[in-house]
């Protein structure tokens, strides 16, 4: 499903087409902004219950000497994995995961930030802050310091483009049905529609995120080989 097919179910099973509306400021919020609020906001819901693989990328940086903060992507979430790489590049890389702790571990463990070696843990640390400027949304403290250059890969997960802008994405083009369904649930409580109605697509909703999270927090995390083979129980 693409987005021009999603709006217009959303249309069609609403029985609505969302005419352009004036806000309490006296701006007008058009019918294509109301509709792509419902399916962004239909998105996040479901990008934070169930762990897709698509909503998980990863990206290579490098860490200074002498310098304990690591600056997080902008479009960053949560970490999946961090790891110091090192010989990057010479065919014999090693790889060293780092641990996640709290940022008072961290500073109770390497209170001297001149303490040097090779990094083992780390912590969300917020944000960069120079003058009075927030010039980052998030950076980790490493501990700990760097003694050298090091090349890190991070795994993070992260919102995909919204298929508002994208037209398509995996979620639509994958699992349309709990996209649907969520974007209805937003749109009818936008609509203030009946009790019985937001409470079917409410129920839909739910039954298409369960299998969803089948997928994504089931198939999609073993194989046959090393879990066998799913199988209902013969009575």
């Amino acid at each position: 499903m693409n987005y021009n097919e999603l709006v217009a179910a959303i249309e069609s099973y609403t029985e609505n087409n969302f005419p352009d509306i004036t806000l309490a400021d006296g701006s007008t919020q058009t019918t294509q902004e109301q509709l792509n609020t419902f399916i962004k906001q239909a998105e996040q819901r479901i990008y934070n219950t169930v762990q897709f693989p698509s909503i998980r990328k990863n990206m290579i940086g490098n860490i200074q000497s002498g310098n304990k903060y690591l600056k997080a992507p902008d479009d960053f979430l949560a970490v999946y994995s961090l790891a110091v790489i090192t010989g990057y590049g010479t065919g014999a890389e090693k790889y060293y995961y780092l641990i996640n702790k709290d940022v008072n571990l961290i500073r109770q463990a390497y209170p001297n930030p001149t303490a040097t070696g090779l990094p083992q843990y780390y912590a969300l640390f917020g944000p960069a802050i120079v003058g009075s400027a927030i010039t980052t949304e998030l950076t980790f403290i490493l501990g700990p310091t760097p003694d050298a250059v090091y090349t890190v890969e991070l795994h993070f997960y992260y919102y995909p483009e919204s298929i508002t802008t994208a037209s398509t994405s995996w979620l639509g083009d994958n699992f349309d049905t709990v996209l649907l369904y969520g974007s209805l649930v937003e749109a009818y409580t936008f609509m203030k529609g009946e009790t019985d109605m937001l409470a079917l697509y409410d129920g839909k909703y739910k039954e298409a995120l369960a299998l969803a999270k089948r997928l994504g927090d089931g198939l999609e995390r073993g194989d046959a080989y090393r879990n066998g083979q799913a199988r209902i129980q013969v009575t």
